[in-house]
């Protein structure tokens, strides 16, 4: 039930940065005398016009690090330039482990050997097995550059029972001005090409988002109707829909009234009524019979084929999916969101980019050793130079420079499209997890070039363009109506429950209730749901479910009195 904050991704999981590396290899009580190396003046295609001194030996000691990433990835190719360019610079080599198969039961095998990587992506299930060391201080005393960059949401981003640090945030800490163009949160999708032969049509219920699914499919037999996921922990798919329909934004397993009080709607009409009308349109051959059995990667195989005409899930989600089909040349494939609402709800889809607390990358215990090593390696990433060439890439190969305004050829942003170019030439999967920079530069172009406006449209293929001018938008976010602030406390998936409490069995509980009777709801003859969820409603009824919503809401409160304004 969780989400990522959007890689705008979203976002966006979904986006995807000539650079003076600040180094440490120099006395700890004497800070000015840190030197720095720029990436891009290392003999690199495009130099930067400032001048590099050269990195520090302690800075460029070579040092092999091990990641654990918790989603599946590619390995880069060897001569990948970026993965070079940082060896070059930094001395380090980052051996990545990617997730196969189930994260859960791939996380009860680490905790219980305590088989740890030296970096690891935050999870709250590591962080109760005490697999991270906290950071704070080495952040105090080592990283100047990463304690900028988090010094306006420092309370915020630390563990709550704690009080320590134990996972660097990945995104949505903003500098300068935020562009939000893509769109990476929850929604209903569907096609581009199938919104243009049914006449860009905008669905509003999921009576009209429906009725254009069986048009199409009626034309198109041998697509997929609607696609969804109930796999791992990526069960937001199926689980996520009913709150959003209802009004409310992404709080994961509980809707929170305007006083701050969640509740769980698993057990709720609200929820009973988006199942109900998914068991109508299965029954009608709509769902793809594989949708409640298969695993993420058969899911992302599903949209990067091109025959999926609908899902509701969050963009960043099936990015990789949406990214093979745009390197495989079907933009036409690729996915446009609508915020669908029951009657009377009001919409709340889109919402205000949110800390993504517990989720980045920590040092585990295993590499106490080496964690001012790490550190260092992290602050040295989060230099604008750095930065630049992690998210544009090399000035003069990957983007250009006209009056002091970054921007792509034709070219270039047909490479930043292909999967198999980004393996050599970029560091994605690397990126995706690690500090970044959100907004803009100190020189006024944004951080990434999906954020830069001329260069999003610039960028857009004639679909693409097709599209928003036939809905009479300029962004992908304009489908959305644009957000009000967020609630203070918000959102309400990231509070942890602590693992072992009685909080977090009842969501255990519920997760596995829910996995196992959301699909036989969706499968059953249409005669038989109402029997299925009555005995779905009773299971549910015997769970301990105060102790989850006492917990939510205790937590609710405490972010209310500790990050409100003072």
């Amino acid at each position: 039930m969780r989400k990522k904050a959007r890689v705008s991704v979203m976002t966006a999981f979904s986006a995807v940065m000539a650079f003076s590396l600040i180094m440490s290899g120099c006395s700890k009580s004497d800070s000015s005398k840190k030197e720095s190396a720029s990436p891009t003046a290392a003999g690199t295609a495009a130099a930067t016009n400032a001048a590099s001194p050269a990195a520090s030996p302690e800075a460029l000691e070579p040092i092999t690090l091990s990641m654990f990433i918790g989603e599946p990835g590619q390995q880069a190719a060897a001569d990948n330039k970026i993965y070079k360019m940082i060896k070059e610079k930094t001395g380090v080599t980052l051996n990545m482990e990617f997730l196969v198969g189930d994260l859960q039961q791939k996380l009860g095998v680490m905790t219980a050997g305590g088989d740890y990587a030296d970096i690891m992506t935050g999870d709250d299930k590591l962080i109760a097995a005490g697999a991270f060391i906290p950071l704070e201080d080495l952040i105090e005393q080592y990283a100047p550059n990463l304690k900028k960059h988090y010094e306006s949401v420092w309370n915020k981003i630390k563990d709550p029972a704690s009080g320590h640090l134990y996972v660097l945030p990945n995104y949505n800490v903003f500098t300068g001005k935020f562009n939000e163009t893509t769109y990476e949160g929850p929604g209903f999708y569907l096609q581009k090409d199938v919104l243009k032969e049914m006449g860009w049509p905008t669905p509003k219920t999921l009576d009209e988002y429906f009725d254009i699914i069986t048009k199409y499919k009626e034309k198109h037999p041998d697509m997929i109707g609607f696609e969804t996921l109930n796999f791992d922990w990526r069960t937001f798919p199926l689980r996520n829909p009913p709150e959003h329909l209802a009004g409310h934004p992404n709080d994961g397993g509980v809707i929170v009234d305007e006083n701050g009080h969640a509740q769980i709607f698993a057990d709720k009409d609200i929820a009973k009524n988006y199942y109900k009308k998914l068991n109508e349109v299965n029954a009608q051959g709509l769902i793809d019979k594989e949708a409640l059995v298969q695993n993420y990667d058969q899911y992302l195989a599903k949209i990067a084929s091109g025959k999926v005409i609908g899902m509701f899930d969050q963009h960043w989600n099936f990015g990789d999916g949406e990214n093979s089909l745009k390197s495989q040349g079907k933009y036409g494939s690729t996915y446009v969101g609508f915020p669908l609402t029951y009657e009377g709800a009001t919409e709340y889809y889109r919402d205000r980019p949110t800390l993504n607390i517990n989720r980045g990358y920590g040092i585990s215990v295993k590499a106490k050793d080496k964690a001012v090593r790490i550190i260092k390696f992290f602050d040295s990433l989060m230099t604008e130079d750095w930065q630049k060439t992690l998210q544009w890439g090399i000035e003069g190969e990957d983007y250009m420079v006209k009056d002091g305004v970054y921007y792509r050829t034709p070219e270039q942003r047909k490479n930043a499209d292909d999967t198999t170019w980004k393996l050599s030439n970029k560091a994605e999967y690397f990126w995706k997890n690690a500090p970044k920079m959100q907004g803009t530069y100190a020189d006024g172009n944004a951080t990434d070039p999906g954020s830069q406006p001329q260069e999003f449209f610039d960028s857009l293929k004639p679909v693409d363009q097709e599209v928003l001018k036939a809905y009479g938008h300029k962004t992908w976010a304009e489908f959305f109506k644009e957000p009000a602030e967020n609630p203070v406390y918000y959102p309400a998936w990231s509070i942890d429950l602590v693992d072992g409490s009685p909080a977090k069995l009842a969501d255990t509980k519920l997760n596995e209730l829910s996995t196992k009777y959301l699909p036989k709801l969706v499968m059953a003859k249409p005669a038989d749901f109402e029997s299925l969820w009555k005995e779905y409603v009773d299971k549910i009824s015997k769970i301990n479910m105060k102790a989850y919503e006492d917990r939510i809401n205790e937590q609710l409160q405490w972010r209310i009195q500790n990050w409100s304004s003072k």
